[in-house]
């Protein structure tokens, strides 16, 4: 297994503990993981993820609350439609009132 492998196993723990209904940041997660520098890789990480249905990626989005993440899923909208269905407010991209439905894993585990 490649280390990377690994890396990419322990973002996908952290995204599958997000509640519903909340989102966290990719910095956020490699923040928690001891790798602060290492936002992108966690990215790199959620584009591999379509692939895996009990990793919730809709939830990881950048540190303003953008869906930057979108285009790796199927469909235009279906990040936004996602996040909606559990009550996030999403426009033109932009999660709205992003800090109150921020989950931050270095403070909630």
């Amino acid at each position: 297994m490649k280390e990377t492998d690994n890396f990419f196993e322990k973002v996908y723990a952290v995204t599958r503990l997000v509640p519903f209904g909340r989102v966290t940041t990719y910095g956020a997660i490699a923040t928690y993981l001891g790798a602060a520098r290492s936002a992108r890789m966690v990215g790199w990480a959620m584009n591999k993820a379509h692939n895996l249905e009990d990793v919730p990626a809709h939830r990881v989005v950048n540190r303003k609350g953008l869906l930057t993440g979108k285009h790796h899923f199927d469909g235009t909208n279906l990040m936004q439609q996602l996040l909606e269905n559990e009550g996030i407010k999403v426009i033109e991209n932009q999660i709205i009132d992003f800090d109150k439905v921020l989950w931050n894993p270095s403070a909630e585990l």
